[in-house]
């Protein structure tokens, strides 16, 4: 932290172990640049899902809080330990009673974060409506710290952006978008507010998405379900958003996109 300042990095869906590999290499270079690690990490786990195992490994690698989204029950050992995985938060819009929390306040360095994670409804699975629920926590929040982040993990473009400018009038300090894997080039400050609508992906650029080629296309082509699989290819990706935050008004001063590539992959082995 400097100047009152802190600097807060998320990454964009880490997909399988590319993603991870990428994101853990990563911050092996570049960890001590940042105050606070947030990554989305519902494709992580052999790209659906996250297992204990991987969200062990993210903890020790310097992720601070995991956000997610529709995919996070597909790994069912989830509901085994999701309750005591105090740096993970689930959508918070799920009905009353689903496992897990929505939010949380992280504490750094003597630095309060509050941690928002929310679905949007838009071509997505159903769920509670998102307005209001997050319009209150924002509130609530902020009764103990002025910094408040979130993770909107939805589908469409215009829901994203509309819901955007409505959590700005919240005082919301960053919105970080997720779900459809492609890094937009909108980053922008909206009434003191981070935004960009995509963060974008981490893992195998080769493939689609994250997931393998040619899997994919049989899909568009033939109408038929198959299982997707984790793209391996030579190269892979990094997409993460970079937004510095005054500790003391909770206000958005800087933003920025982190786009990067390492023709380093590992070898998959049993666990992608």
């Amino acid at each position: 932290m400097a100047n009152n300042t802190i600097k807060i990095i998320f990454f964009g869906d880490i997909v399988g172990k590319p993603g991870r590999s990428a994101v853990r290499d990563f911050l092996a270079d570049n960890k001590d640049k940042y105050d606070f690690v947030i990554a989305n990490i519902e494709n992580a786990s052999h790209g659906f899902g996250l297992t204990e195992k991987n969200y062990n490994e993210f903890i020790e690698y310097g992720i601070d809080a995991m956000t997610c989204g529709n995919h996070i029950w597909d790994k069912k050992d989830i509901y085994s330990y999701i309750d005591n995985a105090d740096r993970l938060i689930r959508p918070i819009n799920y009905p009353h009673g689903v496992k897990g929390v929505g939010s949380r306040i992280f504490e750094k360095n003597g630095i309060k974060i509050g941690v928002i994670n929310s679905i949007g409804r838009v071509f997505m699975n159903t769920v509670d409506s998102q307005w209001e629920i997050v319009k209150d926590e924002v509130a609530k929040i902020k009764a103990t710290t002025p910094i408040v982040v979130m993770d909107f993990h939805a589908e469409a473009t215009a829901e994203k952006i509309c819901f955007a400018k409505y959590c700005s009038e919240s005082g919301m300090s960053a919105f970080f978008g997720t779900h459809t894997h492609v890094q937009t080039a909108d980053e922008s400050i909206i009434n003191g507010m981070a935004y960009i609508t995509d963060a974008g992906f981490c893992g195998a650029s080769d493939g689609v998405i994250g997931m393998e080629y040619q899997t994919s296309l049989s899909r568009f082509l033939t109408g038929i379900p198959e299982r997707y699989e984790v793209a391996q290819g030579k190269t892979t990706q990094v997409n993460a958003l970079e937004v510095d935050i005054d500790v003391n008004s909770g206000c958005a001063l800087a933003v920025k996109r982190v786009f990067c590539s390492n023709s380093k992959v590992e070898e998959s082995g049993d666990e992608n």
